[in-house]
């Protein structure tokens, strides 16, 4: 293991136990705002919704351009954005992008591992075939002497 690769794994150590540690700590209740964002979030992406949406806005766009109402939403329509749902989707990729390079590191620990096991066996091997050798004493044509 190269001396980047061991960096990396004793900083994702040092993560997992900040995770641990603020994990094991209750973590303090939502304000109202925060539960109704995970609430309007989680129904976002049904059909009933997005078909529901979809009219609505085209109803807002359509009052809006003829003026049958006063305009009171100007060229191109400004909408809200999600910003609490990209908060939470932008740490569940950073934290799946942590989990990956772990295992990543955990897998090239173990190919090192079984390489080191190979290695020690084939020394046994031939430490074995060597003790027989010397055992058996020289071998010409196929036969002992």
């Amino acid at each position: 293991m190269d001396k980047t690769e061991a960096t990396l794994l004793d900083e994702l150590r040092k993560v997992r136990r900040k995770h641990r540690n603020a994990s094991s700590k209750k973590t303090p209740p939502l304000t109202a705002g925060q539960r109704i964002a995970d609430v309007v979030a989680s129904t976002m992406g049904s059909w009933r919704f997005i078909i529901i949406q979809s009219c609505i806005l085209l109803a807002w766009i359509a009052l809006n351009i003829t003026a049958w109402v006063k305009h009171w939403d100007p060229y191109p329509f400004i909408m809200m954005s999600q910003n609490r749902q990209q908060d939470v989707d932008r740490a569940e990729a950073e934290n799946d992008y942590r989990i990956n390079v772990k295992a990543e590191l955990e897998i090239e620990l173990l190919h090192e591992k079984l390489d080191l096991l190979r290695d020690s066996e084939i020394a046994a091997l031939t430490r074995a075939v060597d003790a027989l050798s010397v055992k058996r004493g020289p071998v010409k044509r196929g036969k002992a002497i």
